[in-house]
């Protein structure tokens, strides 16, 4: 039987060596804005109601529009409104975006969104 020698050994050491630095140097390079993108999270944003009559998403993103510049930001960020039981909506947000958000006036309150799953012992 045939043993492959010790300078293919080591190549393909470093080959495999090599390998590996390029993936972690291929995932950290996304910083600047899809850095921004990955430190997101989602938040429950509860708001002050809108005027009887008012278009709820406009207004919704005209809060968010307030705190993160532009309404086209806003309009990425915003996820889902609420209007029935309460006045608010879900956005996606990064820190800094929090932040902003938290210091408007019509922000009543902000909550991490959080996933749940259901354990069944059925099986």
């Amino acid at each position: 039987m045939k043993h492959p020698s010790s300078a293919a050994t080591a190549t393909l050491l470093l080959l495999l060596a090599l390998l590996g630095v390029a993936a972690v140097a291929t995932t950290d390079a996304g910083g600047g804005q899809d850095g921004q993108k990955r430190a997101a999270g989602v938040y429950i944003v509860i708001v002050q109601p809108p005027a009887d009559g008012a278009d709820t998403i406009a207004y919704h993103t005209g809060i968010l529009a307030a705190a993160l510049g532009s309404e086209e930001r806003a309009k990425e960020a915003l996820l889902y409104s609420y209007r029935t039981v309460a006045s608010g909506f879900a956005a996606k947000l990064t820190p800094p975006e929090l932040a902003a958000l938290q210091k408007h006036p019509a922000v009543l309150q902000v909550r991490s969104d959080q996933m749940y799953h259901v354990v069944d012992n059925l099986n």
